[in-house]
């Protein structure tokens, strides 16, 4: 079917073996920070078997017991571009955590954002004739998809079935043990460019770990952002990152497209460190603490210090007021939004019953974001925390981590994906395919 299935496949297994032996690392590779989670895990699954469709469902209770981040090094765009540096960042993240749990950690789970992410929707049919639905069945129906030419240096990244139907019956999560003619499936697929993922596994494994699972940041984050109810009803994710914003739309709680602008936050701090003539980290201290994108009257005459040590007395004592500030971020801001506009669009977003959107990720904390995106994105616009985990430290409970987080919500609770089943595979599929939201309007 592709070639990660071997891969994703072994992945699975790995990740299986590491949950038994208690602990496992979570990395999240980003443009700005690479964050780093020790998760031990307190055997409270009730074996993996437990509910659900596939040998994986089921649930594990976990405690976070490391934390680290460090400044991120070597990734533009969520990508991997100097391997050397990104390598040293990454040991560095991975050292730091393990020190925090007082434990050696073998295995580690990793996301990342960018990457070209491209959805497809996909269904598939068998018959049954009378017959109960068996483990076997599902694994034949997954089979049965119409696989699309997806392009060469592509690699399929999620495989997820959202949606079983039996006879006219649509809407079932688990067909198992129910009698019927014909089992339909809709399968959301996300595919990535291949090399991204070559580069993070390549680069894990230069840090003596073995990669037991990959993930995109807009899945994840949409896990840990979106609340149940959101996560049901229909809702779309935006993971405002350093260097790419994340986009991801749930609908009965499975991710149904997935998408990613290549700007993020560090694009406003190099447009202040261009505009004010700053060094980078000068302008990221500014963003952070004067930043904002809606101006009042106050701001004309709120001054800002620029600092400086260039030994140029007078171009070091500048000051800027703060509406000059939020005039070079909001145009660089609203430029963003309007490209998560297109996609949310090219989706049929506005199609869906709930026109719920939540921000997310460090670039999400700018002043007056939320006023911003509502009148550009549609009325309701919310700012999105991640979900509270046990023994996460308070400084990782903020919008920047919720990918990291979501990553140990997906390494805990590991969703049904196609590898998870014995299936004849057909590798030579290569038909027509539909735009996934499309075909979900089409098929619910």
């Amino acid at each position: 079917m592709f070639d990660l299935y071997d891969s994703q496949r072994a992945m699975r297994n790995m990740r299986k073996a590491a949950m038994q032996r208690g602990v496992v690392a979570i990395l999240d590779v980003g443009s700005s920070k690479i964050a780093c989670l020790v998760l031990r895990f307190d055997g409270t699954s009730g074996g993996f078997e437990a509910e659900g469709v596939g040998s994986l469902a089921g649930q594990a209770g976990f405690r976070v017991i490391g934390a680290a981040t460090t400044r991120s090094r070597g990734v533009k765009f969520g990508e991997i571009t100097a391997m050397g540096e990104t390598e040293r960042a990454i040991r560095t993240a991975l050292q730091a955590a393990q020190k925090m749990a007082n434990i050696r950690v073998d295995h580690v789970i990793a996301c990342f954002s960018g990457a070209e992410p491209r959805s497809y929707g996909l269904t598939g049919a068998i018959d049954l004739q009378g017959q109960v639905v068996s483990e076997q069945d599902i694994s034949q129906v997954l089979a049965a998809c119409d696989v699309p030419e997806y392009g060469h240096g592509r690699e399929v990244l999620h495989a997820h079935p959202v949606n079983f139907a039996l006879d006219h019956r649509s809407g079932l999560s688990d067909p198992r043990g129910q009698l019927g003619n014909r089992l339909s499936t809709d399968l959301h697929m996300l595919t990535v460019d291949a090399a991204a993922v070559q580069h993070l596994a390549h680069c894990i494994k230069r840090c003596d770990m073995e990669l037991a699972g990959v993930a995109s940041s807009a899945y994840v984050s949409g896990i840990s952002a979106l609340v149940e109810d959101e996560q049901e009803l229909g809702a779309a994710c935006v993971d405002m990152g350093g260097g790419a914003t994340s986009i991801s739309i749930f609908m009965k709680k499975h991710m149904i497209y997935a998408d990613a602008v290549r700007m993020g936050g560090d694009h406003v701090t190099s447009d202040i460190s261009m505009g004010l003539s700053v060094p980078h980290a000068t302008a990221e201290r500014i963003k952070t603490f004067y930043g904002g994108v809606v101006a009042t009257g106050m701001d004309d005459r709120e001054m800002i210090e620029t600092g400086g040590d260039t030994g140029d007395w007078e171009h070091d004592r500048r000051s800027v007021s703060r509406a000059e500030l939020i005039g070079i971020m909001r145009p660089r801001v609203e430029e963003i939004l309007e490209e998560v506009r297109e996609r949310l669009d090219a989706a049929g977003f506005d199609h869906m019953p709930s026109q719920q959107i939540v921000l997310t990720g460090g670039g999400s904390q700018i002043p007056g974001l939320d006023g911003l995106a509502s009148r550009i994105l549609g009325q309701q616009v919310r700012l999105g925390r991640p979900l509270r985990v046990h023994g996460l430290p308070q400084a990782a409970t903020g919008p920047g981590f919720a990918s990291a987080v979501g990553m140990c919500l997906f390494a805990a609770n590991p969703q049904d994906e196609w590898w998870d089943f014995e299936a004849p595979i057909d590798r030579t599929s290569n038909r027509t395919f539909k735009r996934a939201m499309r075909w979900f309007k089409e098929n619910w």
